[in-house]
């Protein structure tokens, strides 16, 4: 019995869609990571980019438990003296909403050069609309 690895030719893309309205951020988070990275398919080679697109509307409307609305801080270094600066979850949910659903997948994603390229297949709208209607994304449900 040999290992099986995906070749360029064997990888098959497709879009999905999802919508985060009343969704858990972080089981919401891990879903869309395994779809990226390819691991809900039988042909998953951990060194390729073997997962799908994933377009995720209203992310606006997400959800988080407990005290995280209150408590939770989106931190950035700007690399010189007393250049952290730290967002709460509020301001980001009011100013950049896309950007909640995007940081919890990038930490869940391999923080090396496939991972730059895996997170290049997420597009996050903070509304219902998405210009991607043309790759007729199939919509998936999370339960």
């Amino acid at each position: 019995m040999k290992t099986f690895s995906a070749r360029p030719t064997d990888i098959e893309k497709k879009w999905y869609l999802i919508d985060a309205e009343g969704q858990t951020l972080g089981r919401m988070a891990t879903r869309i990571a395994d779809i990226l990275r390819g691991k809900d398919k039988p042909i998953y080679t951990p060194h390729m980019d073997t997962g799908d697109f994933v377009v995720v509307i209203n992310a606006e409307k997400v959800v988080v438990t407990g005290k995280k609305a209150q408590q939770k801080e989106y931190q950035r270094y700007s690399g010189y003296p007393g250049g952290l600066k730290k967002i709460p979850y509020r301001r980001m949910l009011q100013t950049h909403p896309e950007r909640i659903v995007e940081h919890a997948v990038r930490g869940m994603i391999p923080h090396n050069r496939l991972g730059r390229a895996i997170i290049k297949k997420l597009k996050v709208y903070a509304g219902p609309k998405h210009p991607h209607e043309a790759q007729q994304p199939e919509l998936l449900k999370l339960s």
